[in-house]
């Protein structure tokens, strides 16, 4: 298992899927070229880059350069590492034929050579036989319980929570519920909002 301190953004959900396997930490998804127009994703990425750094996997295609390019453009270099797959020349198991290029993407290629591209990156990273115990996530009933859903005052609570932690307004309570878990642990939330008196 490689735990990784920085946020890990990969193409799809399928990518997404192996990288899980064997990697402990943050992994998100450009939904392909949907990151290109979806600004809430774009002002996550760029925050988490600022918080965490970033570690961007794409597919070593054409599509995967232009995706990788645009990351580049809106996150600073020195918030971003990057981890390169080699041409490997194939089809998915998944899929009835190869890509355009007939390049295997992230899901394709095997966990040794994804490893070897991670681990050459230069991110901040342990290697452990197995997944680590993650501390307890925030459950809907801690946002409950601090106040920042079903009371009178939880839409301003969760606005000031969002200004703080600067992130989009545009937030539902469940992407802000899921956001919180990938920035903080419970005690930490818990400590950021008895500060603030709630």
């Amino acid at each position: 298992m490689i735990t990784i301190k920085e946020a890990v953004i990969v193409e799809g959900k399928y990518d997404k899927i192996k990288l899980s396997q064997f990697i402990d930490g943050l992994i998100l998804t450009t939904e392909g070229f949907g990151v290109f127009k979806n600004r809430e994703k774009q002002q996550l990425i760029r925050h988490l880059a600022k918080v965490r750094g970033l570690l961007v996997l794409t597919d070593s295609d054409g599509a995967g350069f232009v995706i990788r390019s645009f990351l580049k453009g809106i996150v600073p270099p020195e918030q971003v590492k990057h981890a390169y797959i080699p041409d490997v020349f194939g089809k998915e198991k998944r899929k009835t034929a190869p890509s355009k290029e007939g390049k295997l993407g992230v899901e394709g290629i095997s966990e040794e050579l994804l490893r070897e591209a991670i681990l050459r990156s230069g991110i901040s990273c342990t290697v452990t036989e197995e997944k680590q115990k993650p501390p307890a996530a925030i459950t809907k009933t801690d946002l409950y319980v601090l106040g920042l859903s079903g009371c009178a005052k939880a839409a301003e609570n969760r606005d000031r929570l969002k200004q703080r932690l600067h992130l989009p307004q545009q937030l539902s309570p469940n992407s802000l519920l899921a956001v919180l878990n990938c920035l903080m642990t419970r005690e930490e939330l818990i400590q950021l909002m008895e500060s603030e008196g709630a």
